[in-house]
């Protein structure tokens, strides 16, 4: 734990530079390697798809899952570290071509639900009740072939089995606003909060709120933040950074926007965040051109950015900047942000 935080990640975050113009650029690493990197570099805990607990589950039985679940369980331990959330990767399979929960197939809709309560059960093996949801596919390429209200009440109603199936389970839904899918049904975390209060049990149903994610609904992440947190609903957390109103490109943390970073720490600083025992969790990858001796350099980067300028909100002059708050004097207080980052 550092400057009062617990930090996660997860094995996706070590990739291979793949994109989808270009194959990969380094090897891969096996799961125990990076496990090996996580402790080292004092991360707390692992993130998870169900298929990386379990690869390929959707051949396996109920059973052989469990077993999977419980062996990755005591690989943790033996590292002294923890699951932080589990998510079902929906977005993978052909049965989710048109979408998982909202498609218009129905037996596609079961396959989702089908495999998120597996998720949740692999959940309950790892200790983890937390299940997060990255809705990739609930949204649409043409707006005519989906009913937005009846996709609404269609993620509900899965959301409801998963919580009925499981008491103890958490649901942190993860909002952006496209990609991979043109138009996204729950694209900012006001709209998974107002979704939650659908649910069968609106207290057991949060956000998890990614830095990109936000940019690219082009809100501010610290705002999203603040907003989250006034409910008491944000329960993990995607910190990384993003250039533009492009493609989620998932830079290390404070990477393009050291201002809009320093801010985002603010917020959890005010909020109170650490105390409530949720996880940073730094999802980003290495640039593609990285050589593969530096594969782990942009989570470590992250890690070491996000401490220092917990470091520097924590020096900042909140007294002297309230007073300029109240004498309206912005471009003061514009300033004195900058000299603050700047070290002055």
């Amino acid at each position: 734990m550092q400057a009062g935080y617990r930090f996660s990640i997860g094995p996706w975050n070590i990739s291979e530079g793949a994109d989808p113009y270009g194959p990969t650029t380094r090897a891969p690493k096996s799961f125990d390697w990076k496990l090996g990197k996580f402790k080292a570099a004092g991360f707390d805990a692992v993130m998870f798809h169900d298929d990386d607990v379990v690869p390929d589950i959707d051949g396996k039985s109920a059973e052989q899952i469990k077993k999977e679940a419980r062996e990755m369980k005591k690989k943790l331990g033996d590292a002294g570290m923890f699951a932080e959330i589990v998510a079902p990767r929906l977005w993978f399979s052909p049965n989710t071509i048109d979408g998982a929960y909202t498609s218009n197939d129905p037996k596609a809709r079961q396959y989702a639900i089908d495999r998120s309560l597996r998720t949740i059960d692999i959940g309950a093996e790892l200790d983890c009740d937390l299940i997060v949801l990255w809705l990739a596919r609930e949204g649409t390429y043409l707006r005519e072939s989906k009913d937005g209200r009846r996709s609404v009440e269609l993620i509900v109603e899965a959301v409801d089995k998963m919580l009925a199936h499981n008491p103890k389970a958490r649901i942190a839904i993860e909002p952006k606003p496209n990609e991979p899918m043109d138009h996204a049904y729950i694209p900012t975390i006001g709209h998974a909060l107002a979704v939650a209060q659908l649910c069968s049990d609106p207290k057991r149903v949060g956000g998890l709120i990614e830095t990109a994610h936000c940019i690219l609904a082009g809100l501010d992440p610290a705002d999203e933040i603040d907003f989250a947190m006034a409910f008491g609903k944000l329960w993990s957390l995607h910190l990384n950074d993003q250039n533009g109103l492009k493609f989620d490109q998932d830079k290390p943390f404070g990477s393009a926007n050291l201002r809009v970073a320093f801010n985002q720490i603010r917020a959890l600083e005010r909020n109170g965040y650490a105390k409530t025992g949720a996880c940073v969790a730094f999802d980003v990858h290495s640039f593609r051109a990285t050589k593969e001796e530096h594969c782990f350099d942009h989570a470590t980067n992250s890690m070491r950015t996000f401490v220092k300028l917990v470091e520097r909100a924590r020096s900042f002059d909140e007294k002297a900047a309230q007073k300029l708050v109240a004498d309206r004097n912005y471009q003061a207080l514009d300033q004195m942000v900058i000299e603050h980052l700047l070290g002055k």
